[in-house]
């Protein structure tokens, strides 16, 4: 009786997970990369790159800021991910891995102190708007940014018009020269939807009238409690976006994972 032979099969990498882990980095980084790029020159266009001192000299948030740091993000994680998976090396998988894990876990921390700590956000968001309020006509991405955001909630400033008393151009002081004294900027105004060309002046003076006079001219609510009733009413979607990346970066995760166990077995064979 002709003997019998054992067939073990050694083991290998999975190319399946692999080349998607490889796929889904690789669209990652360039993304980053544009992110980065955009935030660059945006900068530059401002002047920043040559005068780094004008980083701090604005006292509100610098939109560019979100483009440079979520792009630099984005970019070292796609590099990492991209070129794990693709050489196969366990440190830059590992160091994928654990960087979007801690991310994870910082936005899981930042969502539970949010819901447990709910006054003080609110506080930290009305200083937070009331602090770009004074630095709106610093920046012009700022200037868009606040623009943008009172006009989609239908706000004008934190908690009210009197907010704009912040701002040196705004404030109903009687040593203010400029014309905008005891105005708002343009996107407080209640917009008429025959109105074809935008009126930018149509804040002004409207401070100066009583506040039920004010309704038929500008928005009167703060934007920190619109902002809160946008999310009551947009609640699942908001809460489904969440979900749907904390999903992408578990699973991104445990591809990376999968993918250093594949290979230390491998190894283990040589």
């Amino acid at each position: 009786m002709p003997g019998k032979h054992q067939h073990f099969q050694e083991p290998e990498v999975g190319c399946c997970g692999k080349y998607f882990l490889f796929g889904f980095n690789i669209v990652f980084w360039v993304l980053g990369a544009l992110f980065l790029a955009i935030g660059l020159w945006a900068w530059g266009e401002k002047g920043v790159l040559s005068n780094i001192s004008a980083l701090t000299d604005l006292g509100g948030l610098d939109p560019v800021w979100l483009f440079v740091v979520v792009g630099g993000i984005m970019s070292v994680l796609g590099f990492a991910g991209c070129i794990g998976a693709l050489r196969e090396n366990t440190f830059l998988l590992k160091f994928f891995s654990v960087f979007l894990g801690l991310i994870f876990f910082l936005e899981l921390a930042t969502g539970i102190l949010a819901f447990a700590f709910k006054d003080w956000i609110r506080d930290q968001l009305n200083l937070f708007i009331n602090n770009n309020v004074k630095a709106y006509r610093d920046d012009i991405d700022l200037q868009n940014l606040i623009d943008f955001a009172q006009e989609y909630w239908s706000c004008c400033g934190a908690r009210g018009p009197n907010d704009w008393n912040l701002n040196i151009y705004f404030n109903c002081t009687d040593v203010n020269p400029s014309r905008e004294r005891c105005g708002v900027p343009f996107s407080c105004c209640v917009r008429d939807p025959v109105e074809d060309v935008l009126n930018t002046q149509c804040g002004y003076d409207v401070r100066l009238k009583l506040e039920l006079e004010q309704q038929g001219f500008i928005h009167t609510k703060g934007c920190v409690g619109q902002f809160e009733k946008w999310l009551q009413d947009n609640l699942i979607i908001v809460a489904g976006i969440f979900v749907g990346i904390a999903f992408l970066q578990i699973f991104g995760i445990c591809l990376a994972q999968n993918l250093v166990s594949d290979i230390k077995a491998v190894k283990a064979n040589w």
